[in-house]
């Protein structure tokens, strides 16, 4: 397939190009590099360094590549500050993606993989979280993520786009030469890691008394590789398919100190931890049912267990400042 992947080069775009390329795809990555380096680009992608929020460049391109389809990640993704500043997920996620549909629309580009995730749900009633769960996000990135998802319905319905839109939470792990890095970077295990590797001083624990069996935060952790192939499943299931909505997760759920403990086993370090107030819109427990995307795709996690998706982030991390 000839595809083109905004934000593909992040951590997890950059990921699915790269097996879309190893598998004999033919990868365009669109990305304005905001949150990401030209270095980072995944080898042997084509590049065009642009903004999905511009409508003209991406229709162009689009009437240039004839992509057989898009697999859409470009976002800002740090739910903490889209309550400090909502008005910028908003319009990077929201508004941008719009563009990005108008685009597509104009030039007859009719299947999308949208990156979306299980913050659409705010605070369930209970878990695993069904895709027929109540849509209640606790802070604007799950709000701005839901408003794309209820576009593509519209989309879908009046234009016939063909699309999935993947639920997913905690992506982690690494593959040999790309993990996970963001700039600045406040996602848990990298951030654990750090300390570790001397570079920070201890990790933060935000909240101790939530209603879960150790007072912390409950996620479901899901190794990037796992998640690249759900999108490759996905991309061509929409051959045939005409609407996926679909969760993606291990099924099991690992506290924030639970994580912490996992992390000193893979990396024999003592890893001190500072307990912090709790953060705005954190949801107690999040952890995904994706028994419909192991029924529709075929998808199975290769790696369910949180101490091997440790194992590959530290052998990465470990390089990465080698």
């Amino acid at each position: 397939m000839n595809l083109l992947v905004t934000g593909g080069a992040g951590y997890i775009g950059g990921t699915v190009s790269t097996i879309l390329m190893q598998a004999g795809h033919r990868v365009t990555v669109l990305d304005n590099l905001c949150h990401s380096k030209r270095a980072e680009l995944p080898v042997g992608a084509e590049f065009v360094e642009a903004d999905i929020a511009d409508r003209p460049r991406v229709e162009a391109l689009l009437r240039e590549l004839k992509p057989d389809g898009v697999l859409h990640f470009a976002a800002l993704i740090e739910a903490g500050e889209s309550m400090q500043k909502p008005e910028i997920y908003f319009r990077n996620n929201t508004a941008s993606t719009l563009a990005l549909l108008e685009a597509m629309h104009a030039t007859g580009t009719n299947r999308l993989v949208f990156s979306s995730t299980a913050a659409v749900y705010g605070e369930p009633k209970s878990t695993p979280i069904e895709e027929t769960a109540a849509l209640a996000p606790t802070n604007a990135y799950g709000e701005s993520k839901l408003m794309v998802e209820q576009m593509l319905g519209w989309f879908h319905r009046v234009h016939g786009l063909r699309y999935a839109s993947l639920r997913y939470f905690n992506v982690a792990g690494a593959l040999p030469g790309r993990g996970e890095a963001h700039e600045p970077e406040t996602h848990i295990i990298p951030l654990i890691l750090d300390v570790a590797l001397g570079r920070r001083a201890s990790i933060n624990i935000y909240g101790d008394d939530y209603p879960t069996p150790d007072g912390t935060c409950i996620r479901d952790y899901i190794h990037v590789r796992d998640l690249a192939d759900a999108h490759i499943l996905a991309i061509k299931a929409l051959g045939e398919r005409e609407r996926m909505i679909l969760n993606l997760g291990n099924g099991s759920g690992f506290s924030v100190k639970e994580v912490i403990a996992s992390a000193r086993r893979v990396t024999g370090h003592a890893i001190p931890a500072e307990i912090k107030p709790r953060r705005d819109g954190d949801p107690a427990r999040l952890v995904a049912g994706s028994e419909k995307a192991k029924t529709e795709l075929g998808w199975q996690p290769e790696y369910p267990e949180l101490d091997r998706i440790l194992e590959s982030a530290w052998e990465w991390h470990k390089q990465r400042y080698a």
